[in-house]
């Protein structure tokens, strides 16, 4: 135990250190905006990402991840806080974080296996292609100084890495460029211009809200949105850290952890939240491995808002958002374009049909539950076809099956035999196949009846254990019926 805690918290500390700061930084623009969005003030953006990513570093199953106030999550409780108010925004986050620990306890993590490859690239393109286009309103329209300062962040972002390892270079950007802004004063906005920062920390409260079946009728539906896109987001996050850190996280402590780091937000002003890709792969690729990176990130952008905070809204947008054009570009799967021509067409069509629903809604669980259905439709379709072949000796005839019979093969089968045969022995072979419900059940009995219809004699044989098994559970065929 004490290994383990080393390892997932005390690994090149240093490394780790500069990288929540960096992270701490890029989350102060993106908390005031989808604190915009959902139509409270910034500070309840600001103070659940302080929360949620103080919580998660510790409560979390994937290290070095970021969770915070996102727009996912955003876009989601904006009717209720229009309708209601904030107040019951609070009592909304508080129940997603109960729905998210008990969704963490059900091991609802088992279910990323079910997502398949082209879902995942439809995801990671969509998020950066989101992550690019939030950007665009702090780079255009404004001034030539933007420019300037966009272009100077991006050639540092891309070119100290390959000079300078040990020191993020975000975090050299951020530094040199807004010393720029504070002794130049260039015409450009600042992190001040998206909104007020209070100077102080936040407070337990109990939301405000009756007490009653009512306000639960009215929250419920929005804790299950939030709790449903936080985690699809959070687990989906985590899978692609896992990738580009070449690890394994435990998905179901994820699930609890995002759950109990939401469960106390409600409790201490703060809006729901989930993990964040964009600033997730900031945090690895500044050398980030541990806890304690996503520790400091919360922690530090608290000490940024109560003691630097004059500080900090005087930093240029064009860095941030420079940084994040970076890491947009980071994040997107260059190689998707050479397989969407190699790959089966329904996994390239699932691909890119998940990237437009999530533009289209910017609802990230939306595109991946449908990515998932339309991958489940086609899999069906790709196995529902059942080959029967057929060899006739003398008096007898045999059907030999392959594939998978199920609910949606058996028109297939039942196509392919000829029930106007008379006064034969039919065999029924299948060694070749494997029956999985009591539709295929349904109808093996059905070609049963009809040939002995035709005064045939009718055998079904090599069925496999498991078929076997249900044949004998559910159908109406007797023994005299079934062979070896």
């Amino acid at each position: 135990m004490l290994e383990n805690i080393k390892k997932e918290w005390f690994t090149q500390p240093g490394t780790n250190i500069l990288a929540g700061i960096v992270v701490a930084l890029a989350l102060i623009p993106e908390a005031i905006a989808f604190s915009i969005i959902a139509g409270v003030d910034p500070m309840v953006g600001l103070y659940a990402s302080f929360i949620i990513a103080v919580v998660i570093s510790f409560t979390g199953g994937r290290p070095a991840m970021i969770s915070a106030a996102t727009g996912a999550v955003a876009l989601v409780v904006t009717p209720l806080v229009r309708e209601h108010g904030v107040e019951y925004l609070l009592a909304a986050t508080i129940l997603m974080g109960i729905i998210q620990v008990t969704l963490g306890v059900l091991k609802v993590g088992r279910l990323m296996k079910f997502i398949p490859n082209s879902v995942m690239i439809g995801f990671v393109n969509a998020l950066a292609i989101m992550i690019f286009m939030a950007q665009l309103e702090h780079i255009f329209g404004i001034s030539l100084d933007t420019y300037v300062y966009l272009a100077i962040t991006l050639l540092i972002v891309y070119i100290f890495p390959r000079l300078v390892k040990k020191i993020p270079a975000p975090l050299v950007a951020l530094v040199v460029l807004t010393a720029a802004y504070l002794m130049f004063g260039p015409d450009v906005r600042t992190v001040g211009d998206l909104g007020q920062i209070e100077r102080s920390l936040p407070g337990f409260i109990i939301p405000d809200v009756p007490f009653t079946m009512e306000t639960l009728r009215i929250i419920l539906p929005f804790s299950l949105s939030m709790a449903v896109v936080g985690l699809v987001e959070s687990l989906l996050t985590a899978r692609i850290v896992d990738n580009a850190t070449d690890s394994f996280s435990n998905k179901n402590r994820e699930s609890r952890g995002q759950g109990i780091a939401n469960f106390i937000t409600g409790f201490f002003g703060g809006m729901g939240g989930c993990a964040m890709i964009g600033q997730s792969v900031i945090n690895v690729r500044s050398g980030a491995t541990t806890r304690l990176s996503t520790f400091t990130a919360g922690a530090f952008l608290m000490f940024l808002i109560i003691v630097l905070g004059d500080l900090v809204v005087q930093i240029p947008m064009p860095i941030l958002a420079g940084i994040m054009v970076m890491v947009s570009i980071g994040t997107f799967d260059w190689g998707s374009f050479k397989y969407a021509l190699k790959a089966p067409r329904t996994d390239a069509f699932v691909m890119i049909l998940t990237v437009i629903i999530v533009l289209f809604t910017s609802n990230l669980a939306l595109g991946v539950i449908i990515g998932v259905i339309f991958s489940a439709l086609f899999f069906a379709t790709k196995i529902s076809r059942v080959d029967v072949h057929t060899e006739t000796a003398g008096s007898s005839i045999y059907y030999l099956f392959q594939g998978q019979i199920f609910f949606a093969s058996i028109d297939s089968m039942m196509n392919q035999l000829d029930f106007n045969i008379h006064d034969k022995n039919i065999e029924l072979d299948f060694s070749g196949a494997h029956l999985w419900d009591d539709s295929a059940v349904e109808a093996i009995d059905t070609a049963v009846k009809k040939f002995e219809e035709k005064s045939n004699k009718v055998y079904v044989k090599q069925l496999n254990a498991d078929s076997r098994k249900i044949v004998r559970e559910l159908s109406r065929l007797n023994e005299q019926h079934l062979m070896q």
